[in-house]
C-alpha cells in the first residue's frame, strides 16, 4: 500500500445481482434441509458475478476488495443471515431439530454465570417490542428464513470444496482487475457456537469444537495468499442477548473464552493476513442496549490479527472514536473503522466521509487507517444505494488522503 493514500475496503456482504438471487433460489436442498446443491451452471454464474463485482469495487476506489460473500449460499433472497448460516453447509455434526435461537427457552443469567437467552428476548427487542412487532416499522423481527440447525454430533469440516470455490472466484476477479490481494470472510468460533448445543457437555467445549473446524477455513484462505476476515459480532452483540444485564466484568470473562478459542484457531497464520470484524448486529433497530466500545476494545485488540474492523458511522456508536484518544494502537496494527453506515438509506457526502476518516487518522496516524463500511451492505440496503455508498467512500478517502498526508 502507498503511504500517501487511505486504503479503502468494506465489511464483507454486498448486494447480490437479481440473476444470482434467482439462481440461488432455484437450487435444490439436500436431505439435511439446509445444504444447497452445487451445479456447474451455477458455479459459472457465480464466478462471472464475482469477477464483475471486484471490477466495480475497484472503479469505486476500493483497494482491498472482497467477493461480496457471493459464495456464501443463502436459501432466501431476503436472508440477512447468510454471513452466518453459510457455514452450516460446511460443517458436519449439525441437524435441523426444530429448536433454534428464536425458540429455545428463555434463560435468566445470574452473577458469575452467564447464559444467552433466545433472540426474541434480546433486551433491546423487549424494550421496543411494539416497534419490533410492527410490520410497517422496517425492523420487524421473526423467525429467520434460514433453517438454523443444532449441534447434534461431533463437529467436522466438510467445506473444503466450497471455500476453494470462493478462493478461485475471488482470485479470478483480482487477476482480471489487476489487484494484488483481497479478503474473504469466515465465521468466528464464538459466533458459530451460538446455535443450540445438544451434543457437547459444556458451552466451552462446544466453542472449542467450533474453533477446531473453522481453523480449516482460515488456513485455506490464508494459504491461498488472501486475507481472512473473521466475522465475530458475538463479542459485542452477545451483551444484548443476556437477561438481565450482566456486569461488565462477568461479560468480559464470558467473552474471553471466545477470544481464546479464536486465537487458538489462528495459530501459525500470519497476522498480516488476518482481519477481525466486530459489530453490534446489523439489524435496523434502536440498539439502546449495546455495550459501550470502551468496555471491549482491548478484547478486540487481543485477537491475533493485524486489522481491526468495527462500526463507527452509525449514530449509536459514531461518538466512540474518542476511545483512541486514550488507547495507544501498536505500530504494527491497523484499524478499519466503519465510515459509511449500513443503517441508513442516506448516502454520506464525500466531505463527511473525509471528516470521519480524518478523526481516526489524527488519533492513530494516517498510515494505520483503512476506510470501510460499518457492516455488510448486502441485504440491508437497496443495491443502488449500497453501490453509491461504496463510491462516496472511495471519493471521501481520496479527499482525506490529500489532507492527512499533505
Amino acid at each position: 500500500m502507498s503511504t500517501r493514500t487511505i486504503p479503502v475496503s468494506h465489511a464483507g456482504s454486498l448486494p447480490r445481482t437479481d440473476e444470482l438471487i434467482q439462481a440461488n433460489a432455484a437450487r435444490e436442498l439436500e436431505s439435511d434441509g439446509f445444504t444447497l446443491r452445487r451445479t456447474e451452471e451455477f458455479e459459472r454464474l457465480l464466478t462471472d458475478a464475482v469477477v464483475d463485482l471486484v471490477a466495480r469495487q475497484t472503479r469505486y476506489g476500493v483497494t482491498i476488495p472482497g467477493d461480496g460473500e457471493y459464495g456464501h449460499a443463502m436459501t432466501s433472497a431476503v436472508d440477512y443471515g447468510a454471513w452466518w448460516s453459510y457455514v452450516f453447509q460446511r460443517v458436519g455434526g449439525l441437524e435441523v431439530t426444530g429448536r433454534d435461537l428464536f425458540n429455545w427457552p428463555h434463560v435468566e443469567s445470574r452473577p458469575g454465570h452467564i447464559e444467552l437467552t433466545n433472540m426474541l428476548n434480546r433486551r433491546d427487542w423487549v424494550r421496543f417490542r411494539e416497534a419490533y412487532s410492527d410490520p410497517h416499522s422496517g425492523i420487524a423481527t421473526g423467525k429467520a428464513a434460514t433453517a438454523f440447525p443444532s449441534t447434534t454430533g461431533e463437529l467436522s469440516w466438510r467445506g473444503q470444496d466450497a471455500v476453494e470455490s470462493d478462493i478461485a472466484n475471488l482470485r479470478a476477479g483480482l487477476d482480471a482487475s489487476g489487484v494484488a490481494t483481497g479478503f474473504l470472510t469466515s465465521l468466528s468460533p464464538g459466533s458459530g457456537a451460538r446455535i443450540p448445543n445438544q451434543h457437547y457437555s459444556t458451552e466451552e467445549e462446544h466453542i472449542w469444537a467450533w474453533a477446531s473446524v473453522m481453523r480449516h477455513e482460515y488456513k485455506a484462505i490464508t494459504d491461498a495468499g488472501l486475507i481472512v476476515q473473521i466475522d465475530d459480532p458475538s463479542v459485542a452483540e452477545n451483551w444484548d442477548q443476556i437477561s438481565p444485564e450482566p456486569s461488565v466484568s462477568d461479560y468480559r470473562k464470558f467473552t474471553q473464552i471466545r477470544i481464546d478459542a479464536l486465537n487458538w484457531a489462528l495459530q501459525g497464520i500470519p497476522e498480516e493476513q488476518v482481519r477481525f470484524h466486530l459489530c453490534w448486529g446489523s439489524w435496523h433497530g434502536p440498539h439502546t442496549t449495546d455495550i459501550e466500545f470502551r468496555h471491549i476494545v482491548d478484547l478486540m485488540l487481543s485477537v491475533n490479527a493485524r486489522y481491526y474492523s468495527f462500526e463507527a458511522a452509525n449514530v449509536r456508536h459514531e461518538h466512540e472514536y474518542t476511545v483512541w484518544d486514550e488507547l495507544k494502537l501498536p505500530e504494527d496494527k491497523m484499524i478499519v473503522p466503519g465510515i459509511v453506515s449500513h443503517a441508513t438509506n442516506v448516502v454520506e457526502h464525500p466531505e463527511l466521509v473525509a471528516q470521519r476518516i480524518t478523526r481516526f487518522a489524527e488519533r492513530v496516524g494516517p498510515e494505520q487507517v483503512i476506510a470501510s463500511t460499518d457492516c455488510g451492505l448486502g441485504g440491508r440496503l437497496h443495491p443502488q444505494i449500497a453501490h453509491a455508498k461504496l463510491e462516496t467512500l472511495g471519493r471521501g478517502a481520496e479527499l482525506a488522503g490529500q489532507r492527512v498526508f499533505s
